[in-house]
């Protein structure tokens, strides 16, 4: 401690002293009032559900900004569960492994994992979202997007959406309320929503030192869906000002090192989806 004093000058040791002990922080842009938004997701991992950095970063930057947000996910049996390190569908090996790493998990359940205490941190059933209660929704991404909350990975293009997940995006829709959208998501929204505009990053895919685009053939399936496609970096997102939808790239791009791009895309998408919801 002596040692730290030194290397700081007495004025600004006599700022210090006057600190509070803490420091709170109202907001980046502060508190936009009573805006609720409804987070949809569709299980617990980048493989086989709602990837975990996207679904963190977005309620972050929702609590960042002053938002009140209630967790969603359909109370229904993912498609199944993966191992994560293989990167491969998870197989009992023992009867032991077999108890606790089931086949199949519940999407609902699975999602809990994001939750955390009481009220509006406690996961509900999408079947109970109504569109009367919220200003706003959002999806995060992951492959749950492509194999819990729709067809597309056996479908592609032609895929069906999960019953309530379609009806929640018609109705914030058609009601003129904002959807915010995080790497895979658009696919769900181009698939029901005619004629909206979105990124999911690049179209091609161009290996840098900072990291790769490997989905770029999703961009394909939206645009076949007669989805206009806008090429944004991990750390833009994309307005659709005429049909209030917002989306970011998130992990379309993968990296190894650089999550805060993906962090500060989703922040941008939060933020225009609040903007919009208040108005």
């Amino acid at each position: 401690m002596l040692a730290s004093r030194t290397l700081l000058s007495k004025p600004t040791l006599a700022v210090l002293s006057r600190q509070p002990a803490c420091f709170v922080h109202h907001g980046d842009h502060g508190n936009w009032g009573n805006t609720n938004i409804a987070v949809v997701f569709s299980g617990c991992g980048w493989w086989d559900g709602t990837d975990v950095h996207e679904g963190v970063y977005t309620m972050y930057h929702l609590s960042r900004n002053g938002a009140r947000f209630q967790i969603f996910a359909p109370n229904q049996q993912q498609m199944h569960v993966m191992d994560h390190m293989k990167k491969q569908p998870g197989s009992g090996e023992n009867r032991i492994y077999d108890y606790f790493w089931p086949s199949h998990r519940n999407m609902m359940m699975e999602s809990s994992r994001f939750s955390h205490g009481q009220g509006m941190m406690q996961m509900q059933d999408l079947s109970k979202l109504d569109v009367n209660s919220f200003d706003a929704v959002i999806f995060p991404g992951g492959q749950g997007v492509t194999k819990n909350l729709s067809s597309f990975v056996k479908d592609g293009k032609d895929c069906k959406l999960q019953s309530d997940v379609e009806r929640v995006l018609k109705d914030f829709h058609r009601s003129r309320k904002p959807i915010g959208l995080a790497s895979m998501a658009p696919v769900l929204a181009c698939r029901v929503l005619p004629s909206i505009e979105v990124t999911m990053g690049y179209e091609r895919d161009e290996n840098t030192r900072w990291g790769n685009w490997p989905h770029t053939s999703m961009v394909q399936a939206v645009k076949s869906m007669g989805a206009g496609h806008n090429v944004r970096e991990p750390y833009e997102a994309y307005v659709d000002e005429k049909n209030k939808v917002v989306s970011t790239p998130s992990f379309m791009w993968e990296t190894d090192y650089h999550y805060h791009y993906i962090f500060d895309g989703i922040g941008n998408m939060v933020k225009h989806v609040m903007r919009m919801s208040t108005k």
